[in-house]
């Protein structure tokens, strides 16, 4: 496989003109990683067609591909990824909240969230999570999607080799040069501070602190630092760790052996 475009998928279980799907295209050259565009899917047919858009590309997703093995196997779903996921598209967005609510209710206070093994490395939320923010929700409407688009998921799912899917999370990459809020959706918190972390963000990617030099054109530049969502930024994000892992496609993208092929793995991600 040649070297393959690259995205970034900034995402949302709910997508529209007001908080868009965001994705960002990159290419891999002798001097870095360029940034080519940054898209919006207002709608999932838009989404969808990125998705069926012909390869050689590799994608790096900001939403879980899996759940918990102990919550899969609690609720007597199917053990092997394509059926589960199969399994809750079937089920319906309803009784799927219902079977996740169940499970929560019944675990004492403290401990109501099961997780995957990567999630606590990651310091990424439980699958099970369904509101602030609503990653089961997110994975109830991305992985199906992806498995209907035939999609090769590295670890979990064989699909079409020129489509590549991994799980990104950007907020891995962003607490490299922060640990401070860089982003919100209300406008009344889209402040100086959070724009200056932005900017840290940025300075370190484009000075290659996370991996290949951000090769950055002004216009994009500014629309990073402009955008206080941080959609844009993180989709960015999202971008680099998926060139990262094609760095390392010899070495199974850099998913650590023995990856649980229930739950997936965030990309980067330490074991």
């Amino acid at each position: 496989m040649k070297a393959p475009l690259l995205l970034g998928v900034d995402f949302t279980s709910a997508p529209s003109r007001r908080k868009p799907i965001t994705v960002a295209r990159g290419e891999l050259r002798a001097n870095g990683l360029q940034l080519a565009g940054i898209e919006s899917c207002a709608d999932w047919a838009s989404f969808e067609a990125v998705l069926a858009r012909p390869g050689p590309w590799l994608g790096g997703f900001d939403f879980p591909f899996g759940l918990p093995r102990a919550l899969v196997e609690q609720l007597g779903w199917p053990q092997d990824w394509a059926g589960l996921i199969q399994h809750i598209h079937t089920l319906g967005k309803p009784a799927f909240k219902a079977a996740l609510d169940a499970v929560r209710e019944g675990r004492p206070m403290g401990s109501r969230y099961l997780h995957r093994a990567c999630d606590g490395p990651a310091r990424s939320h439980s699958p099970m999570k369904l509101v602030n923010p609503p990653v089961g929700l997110m994975f109830f409407e991305g992985a199906p999607r992806l498995l209907s688009a035939g999609l090769s998921l590295p670890g979990l799912h064989a699909g079409d080799p020129q489509r590549l899917a991994l799980e990104a999370y950007p907020a891995l990459l962003a607490r490299r040069f922060t640990q401070a809020s860089y982003k919100s959706d209300e406008r009344a918190k889209q402040t100086l501070e959070r724009r200056a972390e932005r900017e840290k963000i940025i300075a370190g990617l484009c000075a290659g602190a996370a991996g290949p030099v951000l090769d950055l054109p002004s216009a994009l530049a500014a629309q990073l630092l402009d955008d206080a969502s941080g959609d844009s930024l993180d989709a960015v994000l999202a971008l680099l760790q998926a060139a990262h892992a094609w760095l390392l496609r010899d070495e199974g993208f850099g998913l650590p052996a023995g990856v649980d092929p229930l739950e997936g793995w965030i990309v980067g991600c330490p074991r």
